[in-house]
């Protein structure tokens, strides 16, 4: 599995990085998500997909606050906000569900960068993505799926790998789901830095 991250973060690492950047990206960005960038901030990654099972296109779309001026301070909390975007019955967007917290700043990744690695999307489904260290390596995952019944996106799965960059092979690997590991958490409400303090004790 480690040997798996280290190949998969090597070759797509700098793709990702490059398809950030509007002007060298060769996706079109749609018109309808182009009206949901704030000002002061600028699109940093977008997806489609049918997020709450309802046959309709929706968007996860993530945003990236700028400095308004180079001398300022990095952002090292809610830079990068994540927006959930669907459709309702009359076939127009909107915001249902917004995190500032869930994606890493521009400088949260260590020596290897920005450690946002993209989000994976599916049919009620959606994956935000980490990785990053130095001499240590690691990486996360967190998953969250659509619930009907509650109506919102809640966290399923989170995954956590870490390595040392001369022994890849002692690495170690987490996989934390519910109810066994925590209760019910809404996108809307994650921490990535909490989550733990909300898990059930065995």
């Amino acid at each position: 599995m480690i040997k798996v991250l280290i190949l998969f973060c090597s070759l797509t690492l700098p793709a990702i990085v490059f398809a950030g950047n509007d002007s060298g990206s060769d996706r079109t960005i749609p018109a309808e998500v182009k009206s949901f960038v704030e000002r002061g901030t600028r699109l940093l990654a977008w997806e489609r997909a049918d997020l709450n099972g309802d046959n309709k296109d929706d968007y996860i779309i993530v945003l990236e606050k700028e400095k308004q001026q180079p001398s300022d301070p990095d952002m090292e909390s809610r830079q990068r906000p994540l927006l959930i975007v669907t459709r309702n019955s009359n076939g127009r967007l909107e915001v249902v569900k917004r995190n500032d917290k869930i994606v890493y700043c521009s400088q949260c990744g260590g020596m290897m960068g920005d450690p946002f690695v993209g989000v994976t999307v599916g049919r009620k489904t959606f994956t935000v993505e980490h990785y990053g260290g130095s001499a240590w390596r690691w990486s996360n995952s967190f998953t969250f799926n659509y619930s009907r019944i509650d109506n919102t996106w809640q966290l399923v799965e989170v995954k956590e790998e870490s390595f040392h960059a001369g022994d890849p092979e002692g690495g170690e690997s987490r996989r934390y789901t519910p109810p066994r590991d925590f209760g019910k958490i809404d996108i809307a409400n994650f921490d990535p830095d909490t989550w733990k303090k909300r898990r059930k004790s065995k």
